[in-house]
């Protein structure tokens, strides 16, 4: 049996891209999918869009919240499926055949990841991220930064816990290590598997989520090492950079 995949797109007043988000899911070609919406009790015409296709939807909830991943622990706690994927709004699944092509790679693995391109927001590509995936994940792979997206990660629900909401900007850095250390196997898919579009809260509040991000480093590799791994991250920035003139997060 096809497991179950629960994919929650959290919203709050994005009646720009929300319906290009939500159409990513529901044409996807795999047969066993709970969609799951969480909007934060828009005012600008998202919610409408939403119940457009609400009759597709296992549960959709539009109610003020404490932030996103106040969100999208919402979202969590409503899933049932066997995997957990967070697709929010302005970013989209690669394909229509993007999830089944990711079960198809290997049986019963604990967390499947891909790959991820960038967009801006005319909807321009900007190619793949700064941040490869790695060849090999382990939770000690965010070392240099974030080299899995978010929106790139599928993971078994029964090892996930709620976004620990103490951090505002990076709790999904926090969230996606504590499940990696847990995690038995871990498969690269080798595909690309998500469209991200940049200028999400972390590049709004982009001081505030770095400090969130060292703690979060620190804590996990150490204050010395991550001191020194952050010497690394800064040249490759800036040699990205000067080679390609955008910083592709």
């Amino acid at each position: 049996m096809l497991p179950k995949l629960s994919i929650i797109t959290i919203v709050y007043n994005n009646v720009k891209d929300i319906e290009r988000t939500m159409l990513s899911v529901l044409n996807q070609t795999y047969g066993n999918i709970e969609y799951i919406v969480i909007d934060g009790a828009s005012t600008d015409g998202t919610l409408a869009i939403i119940k457009k296709y609400e009759g597709r939807l296992a549960k959709l909830v539009s109610e003020k919240d404490k932030g996103i991943y106040d969100a999208m622990n919402k979202g969590l706690a409503l899933a049932t499926g066997d995997y957990v994927l967070f697709m929010n709004s302005g970013d989209e699944i690669y394909d229509q055949s993007t999830v089944e092509r990711v079960f198809a790679t290997a049986p019963n693995a604990d967390i499947y990841y891909g790959e991820t391109e960038m967009y801006d927001e005319n909807w321009q590509s900007l190619g793949r991220r700064r941040h490869q995936a790695p060849e090999t994940f382990t939770w000690r792979s965010f070392k240099y930064g974030m080299s899995i997206s978010h929106q790139a990660i599928y993971i078994k629900r029964s090892l996930t816990t709620p976004y620990d909401l103490s951090y505002k900007y990076s709790a999904d850095i926090d969230w996606i290590i504590k499940i990696a250390k847990k995690a038995s196997s871990i498969v690269n898919t080798h595909l690309y598997v998500a469209k991200y579009l940049v200028g999400g809260m972390s590049k709004k509040k982009h001081r505030e989520s770095l400090k969130e991000r060292f703690q979060i480093f620190s804590r996990y590799y150490g204050f010395v090492p991550n001191l020194i791994n952050h010497v690394v991250i800064a040249f490759n920035l800036v040699f990205f950079y000067l080679r390609y003139r955008r910083t592709n997060d």
